[in-house]
């Protein structure tokens, strides 16, 4: 039977028992709740939300600043190339206008001449003034003085006025040279040429042309 004694060196090593404190933790105070609270999941959803907003809000205003100065760009680009189109198109414009108003001057000479030939064919009665006017440049009382006619006028010029002529000093002679509806004047001193080449070079280069009488 064993022994219930226990041996002092196998005995535990003991320490003395006390009662515990049964005191109760104190609490926070309601300061230092108040301090440290957190956010509802709410709050925060419209915390995000609201930043969520202001970035939209803030991105479309400066896309709207951007895209303001991008159109005041492209405005004064196209603006500029209208001012150019119109600039060249004035030029243009006056060129050709130029241009026009030369052609419808060449037309009209080609139909004067052309009028002009014709007229004195239909009308030679027409190289009447045309003789006055060149006798009357000239004094006939310097002798001599000649008046040459082609010869398709010679005859009518003659029987119309040749009398008049004739009592103011006037010899009147043909010349083959001359076309019809022309005359030359011849004193001892001066001579005009109203030949139709002679007045019409100088009508045509009144005109700033130089348009020959027997051009086609």
């Amino acid at each position: 039977m064993s022994s219930c004694v226990i041996r002092k060196e196998d005995q535990p090593v003991c320490q003395p028992w006390e009662i515990s404190s049964f005191e109760v933790p104190s609490r926070p105070s309601a300061h230092a709740d108040s301090a440290v609270k957190l956010p509802t999941i709410e709050q925060i959803t419209a915390i995000q939300e609201q930043a969520r907003q202001e970035g939209r809000a803030m991105g479309h205003a400066e896309g709207r600043a951007e895209g303001l100065a991008e159109g005041r760009r492209e405005a004064e680009i196209e603006t500029a190339r209208l001012h150019s189109l119109a600039d060249n198109f004035a030029q243009e414009l006056d060129k050709a206008d130029e241009t026009i108003s030369q052609q419808v001057l060449d037309l009209a000479i080609e139909i004067s001449r052309a009028m002009l030939k014709s007229a004195f064919t239909i009308r030679p009665e027409l190289v009447i003034p045309v003789v006055k006017d060149a006798v009357r440049y000239l004094p006939a009382l310097q002798q001599p003085a000649m008046l040459y006619l082609s010869p398709s006028d010679f005859e009518m010029v003659k029987n119309r006025i040749g009398d008049e002529l004739t009592k103011l000093g006037w010899q009147l002679t043909d010349d083959v040279d001359l076309e019809s509806g022309g005359c030359r004047v011849e004193t001892a001193n001066n001579q005009i040429d109203a030949s139709l080449p002679t007045r019409w070079q100088r009508v045509t280069a009144a005109l700033g042309k130089d348009s020959a009488w027997l051009a086609t």
